[in-house]
Formats: structure tokens, sequence, C-alpha cells
């Protein structure tokens, strides 16, 4: 029952959003086949969030679909309501490596785990064994987890992978239509991370989340769920290794939103070349910084260092 709830809220918020920056008040609504788009979800997904705003009072009813006032933030729903189970444990375990430092080797419990993403133990065992396929996590003989490092080979075959990806969705980005959400999206995302390369002295630790949704963009172009479950693996190892060298953090991701603002600027001036020729120098770049820290965890551990 959890899920579907879930899917309705995150369409809804979807729609409001879209209804703040694109309807004026007194404008219909566009046309069902459209919003499933704009939603990500069916029209069944649709019509409940379409109901949602009837209730509102934000269109006359589901039948009259002119819009009477523009959303506010109550109308939204709280982004704590918009997760899985499992989507809030990976969060806490990811926030747990990005801001607690948690190294290679850091061995935590799955009762800490669940109390601090409000779930079941039996639910964050299920998602830890789960996750444990890819190598990022072991189970401990005696009970428990730990964090495991990783090998140049393991950096440099996934750097690949990356690369294969995200390169095909900066092609894909040339074949959307005219007025695709995507668009509005990228608007956003310049927003975001001009904002953010304006305060980087101070803000340089919410670039991670930034990151992740600049690249979870591009992966979506793809609208494959295979490259989709691939980025959060990469998401979470590139983060984890660059822990290592927090010496170099700032300076580094100051560099990183300027190569991510040169493709989105590409992007939006629908120069591709452009585009492909900045996101290659962004993935060099990423992967001497995550084969660097390797560097550094293997001098760490070595006797005497």
């Amino acid at each position: 029952m959890s899920k579907p709830a879930t899917v309705f809220k995150r369409s809804t918020n979807l729609l409001l959003q879209f209804l703040a920056e694109n309807v004026a008040v007194g404008e219909t609504l566009p046309t069902e086949q459209f919003l499933t788009t704009i939603c990500q979800g069916s029209r069944t997904a649709v019509r409940s969030a379409i109901a949602y705003l009837s209730t509102r009072r934000l269109i006359a009813s589901p039948a009259d679909r002119r819009l009477l006032r523009k959303p506010i933030p109550g109308d939204y729903f709280d982004i704590s309501e918009l997760q899985s189970g499992a989507e809030r444990i990976q969060q806490v375990l990811m926030e747990r490596v990005y801001q607690r430092d948690m190294p290679p080797g850091a061995e935590f419990s799955e009762a800490e785990l669940a109390r601090e993403a409000g779930a079941s133990t039996v639910s964050v065992r299920e998602f830890l064994i789960g996750f444990s396929r890819f190598g990022l996590i072991e189970k401990k003989p005696r009970g428990g987890w730990r964090l495991c490092a990783f090998d140049r080979s393991f950096a440099t075959e996934l750097a690949d992978m990356r690369r294969m990806f995200e390169m095909a969705a900066v092609e894909q980005f040339a074949h959307l239509p005219h007025g695709d959400p995507a668009y509005a999206e990228l608007a956003r995302l310049i927003k975001q991370h001009e904002k953010l390369a304006a305060r980087i002295d101070t803000r340089h630790n919410a670039f991670p989340a930034l990151d992740r949704e600049f690249h979870t963009f591009l992966i979506g172009l793809l609208n494959n769920r295979f490259a989709q479950g691939f980025y959060d693996i990469v998401s979470f190892v590139f983060h984890y290794h660059y822990q290592w060298d927090k010496g170099e953090e700032k300076g580094r991701n100051q560099y990183a939103v300027q190569e991510h603002l040169a493709i989105l600027h590409a992007l939006a001036e629908h120069d591709i070349p452009k585009a492909l020729e900045c996101m290659r120098s962004h993935l060099d770049s990423s992967r001497r910084t995550m084969l660097s820290s390797i560097g550094t965890r293997e001098k760490l551990s070595q006797p005497g260092a």
C-alpha cells in the first residue's frame, strides 16, 4: 500500500512544481497524456493528483481544470513522505559516508541504520543484502556490516561504464522535442549550480547532493532503468572515495561546479558537440580524482603510514 501512495505524492509534487512555473491563473491544465510526462507516472497517478488539486482548491473540480491560484508551500508533500523504505535506508547510509567520514573498514549495525532511517531491521537487512552484491559493503562473520575498499581495477571499470552511459545521455538530449520537461529541469539545475558557485567557500559540503541531482538528470534522459540503478552505485563509490583527500575538497568541488555549468550551458544552447567535449573533460577529472583518492587510501593503509 505504501508504494502507490509514494508514487501519488511524487506525481503531485511534480505537477505542483509545473503549475507554479508554467501555468498562469485562469489557464486550463494540459492534457492528461502530457501530464503523465510531467508527473513521471501513469494516467491513474495523474488523475489522483488532479483530484488532490481540487480538494486544495487549486482547480474548481476534476472536470473544470482551470487554475484558480498558484501553489503555495503547504500544498506540497514533505520530501520525507516521498521515499520508499529502501530509499530512506540508502539515503541514511550515504549520508553516514558523506557527512560523517566513515572510512573503508568502518563498521555499523542493522539496528542503528534502522533507527536513523525509521525502518524495521528486517527492511534494513533485506536492503543491505541486496546492496552488498555490488561489493560496497560486506557482512561481518559475527554480525554487523563493514564498508569495503576498492582497488584501481574496480574504479577503472566503474568509470568506463559511467562514461558510456553519460556520454550517451548527452547525445540523447539532442533528440528531445522543443518544450520537453527536461528543458525546465535544465534551467533549474543551472540556477542551483550558479547559486552554489556564488557561495562555494562556505557551502562546498552541499556539492554531493547537487552532483547527484545533476547526474541523475542526465541518466534520466536515457529512460533506462538499468542505467538509473547503476548510477546509484556510481554516486556512492565516487563520493565515498573523495573523503580520503579532504584537504582538496573545497577546491575540487568548486572546480566540479564549474565543469557542471559548462555542460549545462552547452545543453541549454543546444551545442551538443561542446556539451560532449565538456562532459568528456568532467569525466576525466572525476576519474583522476577517484584514482588519486584510492592512492591516498593505499598509502595511509601501509604499515608506518
